[in-house]
């Protein structure tokens, strides 16, 4: 008697996953295909942290690149330095069970990450000093990546679509 078995997916997290059940090599190999299709939000990223590097009207503040630690902790802050700033935009995939995004785009150096949300959820002396910030929003990252949202949306959600074809079918 031959088995046969269905697969249904829901959401972009269930195709991911499924797919890694299927075949690794194709997760891996969409997780490359949505690294590339976001290549251009990436470097829109990385390019508006030159901005930082500009001595003769510096966006950061000055304090900023000396060597700040947490109190409590100890953990090493800053200072901030623009290489590492570049370095720190990647693309994350997160298919946790909850999870907000999927599909991210985030700044790995702790010190560019203090910088872009310092302010957001409360009002502090720092988020003060470097300008209003609205909740869920960035200072640099954001406004550079949101220019090419939406050429970036279609073609993933183009990919999504081939993807989840390929789970369906099993392969």
């Amino acid at each position: 008697m031959p088995a046969s078995m269905t697969v249904r997916v829901d959401g972009v997290k269930d195709t991911i996953n499924q797919l890694g059940k299927i075949d690794k090599q194709l997760q891996k190999q969409f997780k490359a295909d949505a690294i590339k299709i976001a290549e251009p939000a990436l470097d829109a990223g990385r390019k508006s942290y030159v901005r930082l590097a500009n001595d003769s009207d510096p966006y950061a503040l000055s304090g900023m690149s000396r060597n700040w630690k947490d109190k409590t902790t100890g953990r090493k802050l800053f200072p901030l330095k623009v290489s590492n700033s570049i370095k720190g935009v990647t693309m994350k995939f997160d298919t946790r069970r909850k999870a907000i995004g999927v599909i991210l785009i985030i700044q790995k150096d702790v010190a560019t990450a203090v910088f872009e949300t310092a302010g957001r959820k409360t009002s502090n002396r720092l988020g003060n000093q470097l300008g209003a910030l609205d909740s869920g929003k960035t200072r640099l990252l954001q406004p550079a990546v949101d220019g090419s949202r939406d050429k970036i949306e279609k073609e993933m959600t183009q990919l999504i679509r081939d993807v989840s074809k390929t789970v369906q079918r099993g392969f």
